[in-house]
């Protein structure tokens, strides 16, 4: 009977293979020697017929390999290929050749102790048919039955053992493969959470803070179109030039490159344009300060101070109502830090991290992680009437460096 996983190992195959061969093999030798061992008569006949019979009956249990029986109709042909088997030895001594596949089979298909009960009945016949027929008894007839019976049942028990451990190893691997899909698919969610925090930053620190300068810039154009049309179009070229900077913010945006201003100076010269540009668009006196000897950074952490100095020094604008703003660019032993402090009203920094329904209020929560994922820190110190400090921290040399 084939009760087999199709998956099994080719092993397990071949010996299962090797078990319908030995049948067939040893019940046509015992066959065979019905007819050079004694005269034809009835009794071969008989035999040969049972013999016959035997073979189809086996035949229609162990093959083809793709039929699958309940476990019900796997005992009853069990029973009848024993029936036979056993009416064929009243025939011939021969066919107790047949016992030793006979014993994989009741291993295979009984549980362990119904299966170990009938190879030893089955043995007992083996044995007790080698004595009727013998003209005397030898320690050979009983000692060779016992061995082949011992020998199946190890036999059958390794066999068992490595169809278990080649489950066992089936399905480690499907668990391995589903584990893997479900990673692969929680670091592709992880990865897809990850650049849209990343867009949204980008998009604030860039985007969002240029429109919003544009905004201003042609507000103030705007209102002072009638009284001062000079200085309502000198509002309106800062404008236009704040949106083509823009833009090309958008397209290195875009393209995944480093701010126009870092790809064509340093962080330095970045920021003191930054402060000048501020001073044009917003009238806010805009000073910068840098201390310590300037040094190669990482461009991740030069895109981040910048940006950093952008959405504090556009919070300072739209919120502060400040009348200077002070950034400090510093580089330390250890670390570089950025500081932005400015004289305005100050605020409550408790709501920090609250993002309004207008949306804005992202700035500084985006600017925190940003900074955070470079293995820095960010803190901000401000009380109400008292002015604001934004100061950002980034490792590098011996224990930084990235």
């Amino acid at each position: 009977m084939n009760g087999h996983d199709p998956a099994e190992s080719v092993v397990l195959r071949v010996l299962r293979a090797a078990l319908h061969a030995g049948f067939y093999l040893l019940l046509g030798i015992a066959t065979a020697r019905l007819f050079g061992t004694r005269d034809a008569g009835a009794m071969t006949f008989a035999a040969l017929g049972g013999a016959v019979a035997l073979a189809a009956l086996y035949t229609v249990g162990a093959l083809p390999p793709h039929r699958r029986y309940g476990r019900r109709a796997a005992l009853v042909w069990l029973a009848g290929v024993t029936g036979l088997w056993a009416l064929l030895l009243l025939a011939s001594p021969d066919f107790s050749w047949i016992a030793f596949p006979l014993f994989f089979l009741h291993l295979h298909l009984l549980r362990r102790a119904h299966a170990v009960t009938a190879v030893a009945v089955i043995t007992g016949l083996v044995v007790t048919t080698q004595v009727i027929h013998a003209e005397e008894v030898s320690v050979a007839m009983v000692l060779g039955p016992s061995l082949g019976a011992v020998f199946a049942v190890v036999m059958a028990w390794g066999y068992a053992a490595v169809h278990a451990e080649s489950q066992q190893r089936r399905r480690l691997i499907e668990d391995l493969r589903e584990t893997r899909a479900q990673l692969a698919a929680s670091q592709h969610e992880a990865g897809a959470a990850a650049e849209r925090e990343r867009l949204a930053r980008e998009i604030h620190d860039t985007l969002a803070q240029g429109l919003s300068s544009v905004v201003l810039l042609l507000r103030a154009a705007e209102s002072g179109l009638d009284e001062s049309p000079e200085q309502a179009r000198s509002r309106i070229a800062e404008a236009r030039r704040t949106a083509s900077e823009n833009l090309e913010e958008a397209r290195g945006f875009v393209r995944g490159l480093r701010p126009p201003d870092l790809r064509q100076a340093g962080l330095g010269d970045a920021l003191r344009r930054l402060c000048a540009r501020t001073e044009r668009e917003s009238g806010l006196r805009c000073h910068l300060r840098v201390d310590g000897e300037a040094v190669a950074l990482p461009p991740e952490y030069e895109i981040a101070l910048l940006r950093a100095a952008q959405a504090s020094l556009a919070n300072v604008v739209q919120h502060a109502r400040a009348d200077t703003a002070m950034v400090t660019l510093g580089y330390l032993t250890r670390q570089v830090t950025l500081d932005v402090y400015d004289d305005g009203v100050g605020f409550d920094p408790s709501v920090l991290g609250r993002v309004r329904g207008d949306g804005t209020g992202y700035g500084l929560s985006a600017l925190g992680e940003r900074v955070e994922l470079l293995g820095g820190e960010l803190s901000v110190e401000s009380a109400e009437g008292g002015g604001t400090v934004v100061a950002v921290r980034l490792p590098f040399g011996e224990e930084g460096d990235r």
